[in-house]
């Protein structure tokens, strides 16, 4: 008969903290991180429920609080896989009631807290649940034994973020418990023991744990690709001498380090920069049936994840710190992260990692990365082949060949040709790119001096998309067709650091330079508008003559020609 690797079945909560299951969360877990807001639902959702059941709780209708996923090969000991975070909760919610009620239903609470000692047998008083190390020491003395909930409220020292979050629920709850009177919380007791119910899936060994967890959670709870990988890598880690815990506490201070949508992005750049093509799967799916890190994690870890996340963390903050060029680096991070797209991110990461002590070379790749990402965005390249060109440059860095003239970091002329006739033409319709553009040439006139932390940065015409037929404007530029030619280009344009205001855009110049583009300090932050605020008329051949060397300036900067 073929053996059976998976169970499940739906407990009551008395027959799950119970002596058939002696809970473990394993290093590789996430930290505690239900917050107030989720733990009081819990407690007011069962509330409310039972406010519309019977008297009697034998006869009230079942509530359900979601699964759990156990490694549990044989007896009581269980790895959990998935559910920590009611479990955690639910001890809590069990130590707070113990400490409000009489002594009937506490002694009760507390055998569900506690599985007690049996001299026969010559077993000792164990808490049902084992949290993650780091956090177990401070769970045991302030939520498992009793009449310490008092303690743990007045402490007063830093605490890590799972253990702060462990005393603002149990306070939270005791509050809100505490206003209800004994019956109710009788009720709420017998209900929660007899009345809950869980599905408890149990399988023999990490691995269809691990299918289990991924299938479940990749149906929409609220876990991401790297809380998968996470469990999928780390485990795989030998436990002994705290190996495993070591390696664990690396992935999370990288994810707290860097945040964690940030951490999930990264995981998208290693595969791009592993595999070096779209995906056509999902993250999860690629790093476990392409990368496969967990054939020797620690080596991923300490060898691909740390330093990539380092070079990453330093292109997002701009913050490279070497010896030499640390400005000028920071400079080309800073026109980088102002790019619509993040295609170009794994080949910098890669780079950073591999060249980190090299900044001659490091200057020279990312002025070159930075005009290449540039020009692709300026030309509107679609995404599949943006990818492409990326992935190509990856292959060269790892060659040693990323300066070679048929290097994918240079442009090629009809790349070049392209991008003058974007910057040469209507550039106000192309959304996406004028701001962009326009800080470009901005920072350049200004010597790099220019500091772009501005809320709002919004892009405003000189001339008027539709001036009135009697203003000055129509004097200066009578032609419809001059009108059409000039109206959205860079030489009529200006940076505003405001909303922009449609009633002024129609102002005569002299209003509208001292209303509009000239804050109240009397100058603008932007060089390009004060430079506007100097002229005294706006006519075509001042547009087209600002034109003219505001092109010749970006030819200058991304070498054009």
């Amino acid at each position: 008969m073929k053996k059976q690797t998976l169970e499940a079945h739906e407990y009551a909560l008395a027959d799950v903290f119970c002596d058939k299951y002696e809970f473990e969360i394993p290093g590789y877990q996430r930290p505690y991180s239900w917050q107030v807001e989720q733990a009081t639902t819990l407690v007011d959702d069962l509330l409310l429920f039972l406010e519309d059941q019977p008297e009697n709780i034998k006869d009230a209708d079942p509530y359900f609080l979601g699964s759990l996923v156990l490694i549990k090969p044989d007896g009581p000991s269980s790895q959990v896989v998935d559910g920590q975070q009611r479990l955690t909760t639910l001890t809590i919610l069990m130590s707070v009631l113990r400490t409000i009620m009489t002594d009937g239903f506490s002694n009760s609470l507390d055998m569900r807290i506690f599985q007690k000692g049996d001299e026969a047998l010559m077993t000792d008083d164990k808490p049902r649940l084992k949290t993650r190390s780091q956090d177990q020491d401070f769970f045991f003395k302030y939520i498992q034994e009793s009449n310490r909930l008092d303690e743990l409220f007045s402490l007063n020292k830093k605490l890590s973020d799972s253990q702060s979050n462990i005393l603002k629920n149990a306070l939270a709850m005791h509050r809100l418990l505490e206003k209800n009177d004994e019956k109710v919380l009788q009720r709420l007791t017998k209900f929660l023991m007899t009345g809950c119910f869980v599905v408890v899936v149990t399988t023999p060994n990490v691995e269809s744990a691990y299918r289990i967890f991924s299938v479940m959670n990749d149906r929409g709870l609220d876990l991401s690709p790297t809380d998968i990988l996470k469990n999928h890598i780390t485990s795989k880690i030998s436990g002994k001498d705290g190996k495993q815990e070591n390696y664990t506490k690396k992935w999370e201070d990288i994810e707290e380090r860097i945040g964690r949508d940030n951490f999930n992005f990264l995981f998208s750049h290693i595969r791009m920069i592993e595999m070096r093509t779209k995906s056509r799967s999902n993250v999860v799916a690629d790093f476990k049936n392409e990368i496969k890190p967990e054939k020797n994690p620690e080596n991923f870890i300490d060898k691909k994840l740390v330093p990539y996340s380092e070079a990453y963390s330093d292109i997002l903050d701009e913050n490279y710190s070497g010896t030499l060029y640390v400005e000028d680096i920071n400079n080309s991070f800073r026109w980088l992260n102002r790019i619509d797209n993040n295609d170009w991110v794994p080949a910098a990461i890669y780079y950073l990692s591999k060249y980190s002590n090299d900044a001659e070379r490091l200057l020279k790749f990312f002025r070159l990365l930075e005009r290449l990402a540039s020009i692709l965005m300026i030309n509107r390249v679609a995404i599949n082949n943006r990818i492409s060109r990326y992935a190509k440059l990856i292959a060269v860095i790892d060659a040693g060949t990323e300066f070679s003239e048929s290097s994918p970091l240079h442009l090629v002329d009809s790349e070049k040709k392209s991008a003058l006739q974007q910057i040469n033409g209507p550039i106000y319709e192309v959304g996406q790119i004028r701001v962009m553009v326009l800080l470009r040439l901005d920072s350049e006139i200004s010597d790099g001096m220019a500091v772009y932390d501005h809320p709002r940065i919004t892009v405003e015409h000189v001339m008027p998309q539709h001036p009135n037929k009697d203003s000055q404007w129509k004097k200066w530029c009578p032609s419809v067709l001059d009108h059409e030619n000039l109206v959205h280009c860079l030489g009529n344009l200006a940076l505003l650091s405001r909303t922009k205001n449609s009633a002024a855009n129609n102002y005569e110049f002299e209003k509208k330079k001292t209303a509009y583009f000239n804050p109240r300090n009397g100058h603008s932050a932007f060089v390009l508008t004060n430079e506007i605020i100097k002229e005294k008329e706006w006519t075509p051949t001042v547009i087209e003559a600002r034109q003219k060397r505001l092109v010749n300036k970006l030819i200058e900067v991304w070498d054009l020609n």
